[in-house]
Order: C-alpha cells, then sequence, then structure tokens
C-alpha cells in the first residue's frame, strides 16, 4: 500500500485540514496516521495539506475520538422492543458499537426504532456565532445544524449494513392530540413494515421550553406505549439501579422490581452530564410503562454487546428489570396514560367516588361524585382527576364541556363525565 493509495482510500468522504478535527472527532490530519495506520501499515504520517484520509473504524485508535454528539438512541423491537439507549456516545467508536448491534437485531427480523438526541450538542461544533445568542436562539441554531449531521452519520454507518434509515422529526405537542398521535404511529409502522429504521429526534428547532419533553426517557415511554412495544430498554452509563450508592462497593444492582416497590431509598436525583434527566426520571417512565404491560430494563450502554447479550444472555447479563403489569391496556389508555402534560383541566371527586375508583372495580366518573371543576375544557379534552385529599389520582377523556359539567354537578341519572375506557389511574 502507497501513501497515494492511503491518500485515495476515504471510507467517511472528504476531510480538509480545516474540518478534519469536526468531520472525526478527537483526530487531526497529521495525528490519523500514527494512530491508526503506523501500526498496521507502518507508515508514515500523510503530509499535511492531504485533503484525503484512510479511516479504519474497528482499530482501537478510533476508540480514542472524544466529542459529545449523541445523548441517547431507542431501539424499539416486534418481537422484542428496545427502546432508549440513554448513554452518552462521546466517542466515534460508541456509534459503531451500538449500530452494530442494532443491524444485527435488524437482520435477526427484530423491528428497531433510534430514538436519537443530540442535535443541539452536534451542531454547536459546527457553528461559530457572530454574537451572544439568546438559549432559544442558540437551540434553534445549532438543532438546525445538528440534525443533519447526526442523521448523516447513522445514515452513514447503516448503509455498511445495507438498512435504510429515514428521520421523524417530533415535538410533545405533537402527542397531544390523539390524531397526530395516531398520524406518528401510522407513519412509523409503514416504516418498519418497509423495513426502514426510523431515527426519531425531538425537534428542538420548533420546540420551547414550556413544551420540551422532560429529556429522552419520557420521549421513549411514549413511543414505546404508542408502538406496542414489548420491551423498553434504557442504556445508562451505569448498570442499573442500585440498593445503595453505585460507586459504594457494597452495594449491588437490583435485578428485578415488582410493582410498588418503594425505591425511593435507592434512586439519586443527579442528573447525566449531557442530558436533561436522571435516574429519577427513569424510574417513574419504567413504572408507567411497566404497567402498561412493557418490560422495561434499565442496563449500562457502555458494556460491550449490552443489546444483544440482553437478549441472548437475559438471566446473566446484569441489568434492572421492571416486571410488566399481566393485565392488558388498551391503545387509547396508553396514550391517556401519557398525556396528562396537556390536561386541560382537572376534576375533583368526593369520598365516595375516590373509594371506588380505586377499588378493583371498573367505574367511570359521573357527575354525583364530582365536587367542583378547575379550568375551561372542551369535549375530549384530557383532564386530571384529583381525589378528596388534593392528590392527582389519574388522567381522563371528557366526554362533555366544563360548562356542561358544572351544570350536572351532584346530579343522579346523567351520562359519566370520563367513561371507564378513557380513564387511566396512575
Amino acid at each position: 500500500t502507497t501513501h497515494q493509495e492511503v491518500h485515495n482510500m476515504s471510507v467517511y468522504g472528504d476531510i480538509t485540514p480545516r474540518t478534519a478535527g469536526k468531520a472525526m472527532p478527537g483526530f487531526l490530519m497529521r495525528a490519523l496516521p500514527y494512530l491508526v495506520l503506523e501500526k498496521y501499515l507502518d507508515l508514515k504520517p500523510l503530509p499535511s495539506n492531504s485533503t484525503k484520509v484512510a479511516i479504519f473504524r474497528r482499530y482501537e485508535a478510533l476508540e480514542k475520538a472524544t466529542t459529545p454528539l449523541v445523548e441517547g438512541v431507542t431501539p424499539v423491537g416486534k418481537n422484542m422492543t428496545y427502546t432508549d439507549v440513554q448513554c452518552t456516545l462521546q466517542q466515534y467508536g460508541d456509534y459503531v458499537t451500538l449500530t452494530d448491534q442494532i443491524a444485527g437485531l435488524h437482520k435477526a427480523g427484530i423491528e428497531v426504532i433510534l430514538i436519537s438526541s443530540g442535535a443541539v450538542a452536534s451542531g454547536r461544533s459546527e457553528v461559530k456565532t457572530n454574537k451572544k445568542l439568546d438559549s432559544v436562539d442558540q437551540r434553534q441554531l445549532f438543532s438546525a445544524v445538528g440534525q443533519a449531521k447526526l442523521i448523516n452519520r447513522y445514515y452513514e454507518l447503516f448503509r455498511e449494513h445495507g438498512i435504510a434509515v429515514g428521520q421523524v422529526l417530533t415535538t410533545k405537542e405533537n402527542f397531544g392530540t390523539r390524531r397526530h398521535y395516531l398520524n406518528q404511529k401510522n407513519c412509523m409502522s409503514v416504516m418498519l413494515e418497509n423495513k426502514v429504521i426510523p431515527i426519531v429526534n425531538e425537534n428542538d428547532t420548533i420546540s420551547v421550553s414550556e413544551l420540551m419533553f422532560t429529556d429522552n426517557d419520557e420521549l421513549s415511554g411514549l413511543i414505546a406505549s404508542m408502538m406496542n412495544a414489548q420491551a423498553l430498554i434504557i442504556l445508562s452509563n451505569i448498570d442499573g439501579i442500585y440498593n445503595g450508592v453505585p460507586s459504594d462497593p457494597s452495594a449491588s444492582v437490583i435485578r428485578e422490581i415488582d410493582r410498588g416497590k418503594d425505591l425511593s431509598n435507592y434512586i439519586q436525583t443527579s442528573k447525566s452530564s449531557f442530558g436533561r434527566g436522571g435516574m429519577l426520571t427513569k424510574t417513574n417512565i419504567a413504572r408507567k410503562v411497566a404497567d402498561e404491560g412493557i418490560t422495561v430494563i434499565i442496563a449500562n450502554g457502555k458494556r460491550d454487546d449490552i443489546l444483544t447479550n440482553l437478549i441472548n444472555y437475559p438471566d446473566t447479563t446484569l441489568c434492572t428489570r421492571f416486571l410488566p403489569s399481566e393485565q392488558p391496556v388498551s391503545s387509547i389508555k396508553k396514550w391517556i396514560a401519557h398525556s396528562e402534560g396537556f390536561a386541560k383541566g382537572e376534576i375533583h371527586i368526593n369520598e365516595q367516588a375516590t373509594q371506588v375508583l380505586t377499588s378493583d372495580k371498573a367505574v367511570s366518573i359521573l357527575p354525583i361524585g364530582i365536587t367542583r371543576v378547575e379550568g375551561e375544557f372542551e369535549k375530549d379534552d384530557i383532564v386530571r382527576i384529583i381525589d378528596n385529599q388534593g392528590n392527582a389520582i389519574g388522567v381522563g377523556k371528557v366526554n362533555c364541556t366544563s360548562r356542561q359539567v358544572i351544570e350536572a354537578l351532584g346530579k343522579h341519572g346523567k351520562k359519566a363525565v370520563v367513561h371507564y375506557d378513557y380513564l387511566y389511574l396512575e
């Protein structure tokens, strides 16, 4: 192999001295041959004015690259659904390892959806602003640039496996109405039917702080629920939920968590370096999704072959598993369960209604059990259900307007304000 041949062996594309550090994180034109080629090809460095370099993705030197690019990736499958890899991919090698595993799952017949954040961080490394921007302007600018960079990286990596990918940009508002919710579900279903891996991003270019997802955990929970996933895997930077401080040698990972288990003594409230959420958010989402009949797993995304090991060796692979409810939950109730953030008002109920609702009986909310209404809402809006102690106990889709509810307060023989089929109790 001559210098000229190496010069022409660009796997990743043209890289100029000006953009080399951005296109390949952590590499400079002159340093790359020393790191990668010297050991294997016994070559001297390429000239500093070279416009192309050879990139060997499998070689160990690539694992030294360090630029934060992605905060979360979510695979969702059909037979086993993998949702939300919530580990920060700080190295280029992390992308390769993860996409290799997902490609293997895809070829094994498992339908996969990736949920990926990191557009803002990715775009920030590409753009130098002429003046100081406020937080909203920065987020919109960097995410607009970063989304293109991010999807291109995934496109190139999956193309090596002969797998097509497509980008789906979404916002929290898209989950606020049933029509938009079903449109998103149909889009991803069509992609999966045609062997295309959907890569879902929050559309940070138009999302504002009041309507942003808490983090990728919330988004992944919504997607897993919407797509009727069988499992949600959250890859973090630790092996799961510990029965103590993770750094304490005496602490160990809790392998299984049943419904109702108190975890308040084990959960730390600290957030990840680049994400907006922490283990508390992951746990809350895990509980809700598990209650909908979906297995939830929290594992370490930095461990080798973690996704494939969770499938092939589920009993021996270290992780925390939230056991799913055995009672099936309808599609409409899954949507309602994640719609609390879109509630237009509140319905307060008396003690008798609270007792009946929290029993094992399947009951609806009638005007006779309602004490007051807060907020203005229309028919089919989402409302919060508040018990006689002032605690939020669920959400539901109303059959009438707030004015009609007020007119029927305390009366017998009136139709249900929230029917059981459209009521989700926490």
